[in-house]
């Protein structure tokens, strides 16, 4: 599993990795995914285009999450997978691709309320890249 969760007194912690950034973003992304549905196996049938920019990849990846938040709670989208993402690392630019379903259709099991920059960040090493997250539940 390209993520995994961690301890944390009140709200939800983990840390996504992958050889590319690309991969460690869409970890996070599943991991956040996990967070809200347990695990619910929510189908692909929609898509969605996201488009985000950053002043650096920390805030790239928080305006990202937050994007499934608002698709959340503007559209009634619930993700169930990234099937395409692309980040410029130069401009801090990202653009994924989507798939998912109708959230009136599943049980949320965590109310996120929110990503934070609390502790996140986005490191690059020999072994790839990891995210670390706190999201507000």
């Amino acid at each position: 599993m390209p993520y995994k969760f961690l301890e944390h007194k009140a709200d939800v912690k983990f840390l996504a990795s992958g050889s590319t950034i690309e991969r460690a973003f869409k970890a996070s992304a599943m991991a956040l995914q996990e967070t809200m549905t347990k695990g619910a196996g929510v189908k692909s049938t929609q898509e969605r285009e996201i488009d985000v920019q950053g002043d650096d990849f920390e805030s790239l990846l928080y305006h990202f999450l937050e994007e499934f938040l608002f698709l959340l709670d503007a559209e009634s989208f619930l993700f169930s997978e990234v099937k395409e993402i692309k980040i410029n690392p130069v401009e801090f630019k990202l653009h994924a691709v989507v798939s998912g379903d109708d959230a009136v259709n599943y049980q949320i099991s965590n109310d996120v309320k929110a990503i934070t920059y609390n502790d996140m960040f986005v490191k690059h090493d020999k072994n790839g890249w990891q995210c670390l997250v706190v999201v507000d539940v």
